[in-house]
């Protein structure tokens, strides 16, 4: 467990953690593909990098057009306030930092943290640098004394006007960019350009009365990013992997849509499965053979049952925390799952010696969606749609199960090796 939290503080930005995977890839061998030069496909490890996502191929020695694809997707993006172009300005003496509420953030657990900034930076000579400072950044609650008209509801919270934070007072001059550039080593005049987000400064910690939940920012989900990594490797070093072509996608912008060109709904995916079937020498047909032949499990987090809101969930199924990965549910395709990828997964959770839950939402609280049904579109490939359960999803510090994330590579560890 100690492992997965350092790599959350490790990952503050979307960039960070693709960052942290391709450097565990690097670690096990693998080799980074330049999409501008022609495309590896040789047996192996192989990687390509684009802004906040990462692809990873492996091919197998006897690996042909008569293989198929196994594919385990997440997303590492998480809901946070962006920064805006021109950053900085003065409210009464306060020096504060224009901000872009990014995804579906729960905006009051937001307040009254220290806030680090991270991301990247793009330098005059065009190249990036990433960067995230130390903690920062505060978005301050207004006095219960001040509030008796409750201006801190969420319902009355203006985006534009209550959520830009302060850095500090009484030095006009000062910049958030001198900051950034200290960071990250570089003259803030040769900073052209930024993608900045705000991320908690506090790390991730276990509690509880047995030490066995997990208490960290960007659960969604970098829960997800993690296992599919820990399963990914291990399943290379299982020496089970048979004949199919594994990746490990993890896609940017899941959050506000993925229609960006390192999301899900770009052609990101697409390009790596057809330029290695390609080159493996496979051919229109065959491409479309080895897509009916492939599998999809689209990892994002779940939601758990709310002990203070259980009206919210279905009666019937109710996911807990620490009860094992959740295959999620929804007639209206919200979701990719159906009953083959359902028993498919099931299968896997078997075969791993997992528990396994499912989730469907109640009718009355519609559920959201994943980067599942935009890959099963996309590629018509058979997907489930899995995570682990969480309490407070999009909240600044959310809720999971150390079991859960134990299990939950091991299954797809199992989906991955499996026949």
């Amino acid at each position: 467990m100690r492992s997965f939290l350092d790599f959350i503080a490790s990952s503050p930005s979307s960039f960070h953690a693709a960052h942290q995977v391709a450097r565990r890839l690097d670690q096990a061998g693998f080799a980074e593909q330049d999409e501008a030069e022609p495309w590896d496909a040789s047996p192996g490890g192989h990687y390509v990098v684009r802004g906040g996502a990462i692809m990873a191929w492996w091919v197998p020695e006897n690996a042909s057009p008569e293989s198929g694809f196994r594919i385990v997707g997440s997303h590492t993006d998480s809901p946070g306030f962006k920064v805006k172009p021109g950053t900085d300005f003065t409210t009464v003496g306060w020096q504060q930092v224009a901000v872009e509420v990014y995804g579906g953030p729960i905006l009051t657990s937001w307040f009254d943290r220290e806030l680090v900034l991270a991301g990247r930076v793009i330098l005059s000579d065009g190249s990036e640098k990433m960067v995230a400072t130390g903690p920062l950044l505060r978005i301050p609650n207004l006095a219960i004394h001040l509030s008796r008209d409750k201006a801190q509801d969420a319902s009355v919270l203006s985006r534009q006007v209550h959520l830009q934070p302060v850095m500090g007072v009484g030095d006009p001059e000062a910049s958030v960019l001198d900051v950034v550039a200290a960071s990250a080593g570089v003259d803030k005049h040769d900073i052209v350009a930024h993608d900045l987000i705000t991320c908690d400064a506090q790390r991730g910690e276990m509690f509880g009365a047995n030490m066995d939940l997990v208490a960290a920012g960007r659960l969604d989900n970098l829960s997800s990013v993690y296992a599919s990594l820990e399963a990914f490797i291990a399943a290379l070093q299982s020496g089970d992997a048979g004949n199919d072509v594994l990746v490990l996608a993890a896609f940017d912008h899941e959050e506000v849509g993925s229609a960006t060109i390192s999301g899900a709904a770009g052609p990101l995916l697409e390009n790596v499965l057809v330029r290695t079937a390609q080159a493996l020498e496979a051919d229109t047909e065959d491409l479309h053979r080895m897509f009916a032949r492939s599998w999809c499990v689209s990892a994002d987090a779940a939601h758990s049952v709310h002990p203070n809101y259980v009206g919210k969930h279905d009666p019937v199924t109710q996911p807990l925390v620490n009860h094992g990965p959740v295959v999620k549910m929804n007639a209206n395709q919200r979701y990719a799952s159906d009953a083959v990828t359902w028993a498919l997964w099931e299968r896997a959770c078997r075969d791993a010696g997992v528990p396994s839950q499912v989730f469907v939402g109640n009718n009355d609280s519609p559920c959201g969606s994943t980067i599942g049904p935009i890959t099963a579109t996309r590629l018509g490939i058979r997907t489930v749609d899995v995570g682990i359960a969480l309490l407070s999803m999009h909240s600044a510090r959310e809720l999971c199960g150390a079991h859960d994330m134990g299990w939950f590579p091991q299954a797809l560890e199992a989906f991955f090796v499996g026949d």
